[in-house]
């Protein structure tokens, strides 16, 4: 999120469940909270529309990501967070070469509208806008081994938050608009004949849920999140490469961690692991991801410790 999920589904490349624009955490004003995430992600099977196979020409595919992150506080309830990764592909087999560069930067607000304190547990609700778009001119019509999609990107998101005693449990929806993209031909068949470069990339509708342990000093989760792409996409034909317009939906689990040092109070670890139960034009992955993040206070009268809203 990222959080905002972003670009090429079939290789995975998703943001990370760390801290992101989909969790419950709101940076407390004048404070800035970056740092930065290293994740590894790999599959050796797909889905070739709803048939699970193997490819030896590609072998196992993996992608490396090193993302740098940041949230604003703007005010206590209104939040900028920003995202660009770099990304490098690889398969292990076949005459393919991987691909590297930055992708996408994404953007968003996060807005806390409503909070109500219910018998001393703690309800709250968010909105959230996000628009991504690409940082490089990469090629999106080299898929496995893109490093996105090249679409722009726009989401509207709804999130819950009911937080009793330590435990908590958050959900939330978005809808993904996607813009077109150009690819270098002027023809291209999908379910059927296209004599143009532009690629329709279809919309997609994004549900998250996690659930855990959260205090100041430590947060441990799991998650569940679904990405479900809209009407427009066509499935990958027998022994056929992917195409950007494809129809790609996935679920996946994980958990994720994260833990404020005790000796550093500003500074934070972020370990996480997510894989991929079902999925539809995508590959089944596991993915590995760890990262530092530090807060800086800039409030004219500083203090040693994180103002974060749990």
């Amino acid at each position: 999120m990222k959080y905002i999920y972003l670009c090429c589904l079939f290789m995975a490349t998703i943001s990370s469940f760390s801290q992101t624009e989909i969790d419950a955490i709101m940076m407390g004003k004048k404070y800035f909270c970056t740092g930065a995430i290293y994740e590894y992600n790999s599959w050796d099977k797909y889905w070739e529309g709803t048939f699970k196979r193997e490819n030896l020409n590609l072998g196992t595919v993996s992608t490396q990501k090193y993302s740098v992150n940041g949230n604003y506080g703007i005010t206590s309830k209104l939040n900028v967070i920003f995202s660009i990764p770099y990304v490098i592909t690889k398969a292990s087999a076949g005459t393919l070469q991987g691909q590297k560069g930055l992708q996408d930067l994404s953007l968003t607000l996060k807005y806390l509208f409503y909070e109500k304190e219910i018998k001393k547990n703690l309800l709250s609700f968010y909105a959230l806008g996000g628009f991504s778009f690409p940082t490089t001119n990469y090629i999106a019509d080299y898929l496995p081994l893109s490093i996105g999609s090249k679409s722009k990107m726009g989401s509207i998101r709804i999130m819950s938050d009911y937080q009793f005693g330590n435990l908590f449990t958050t959900a939330s929806t978005a809808y993904v608009k996607r813009s077109n993209i150009t690819i270098d031909r002027n023809t291209y068949y999908s379910d059927q004949m296209h004599y143009t470069n532009e690629v329709n990339i279809p919309d997609a509708i994004s549900f998250n849920f996690r659930t855990g342990y959260r205090t100041k000093k430590l947060i441990a989760e799991a998650i569940f999140d679904s990405w479900i792409t809209q009407k427009g996409g066509f499935d990958i034909t027998t022994n056929n490469t992917p195409f950007p317009s494809n129809t790609m939906n996935m679920a996946k689990i994980g958990f994720n961690g994260k833990y404020y040092l005790q000796s550093i109070p500003n500074l934070s670890v972020i370990i996480g692991a997510n894989h991929t139960i079902s999925g539809r034009n995508v590959g089944q992955s596991n993915s590995f991801y760890g990262g530092l993040f530090y807060i800086i206070n800039f409030n004219a009268k500083a203090k040693t410790t994180q103002e974060t809203k749990i």
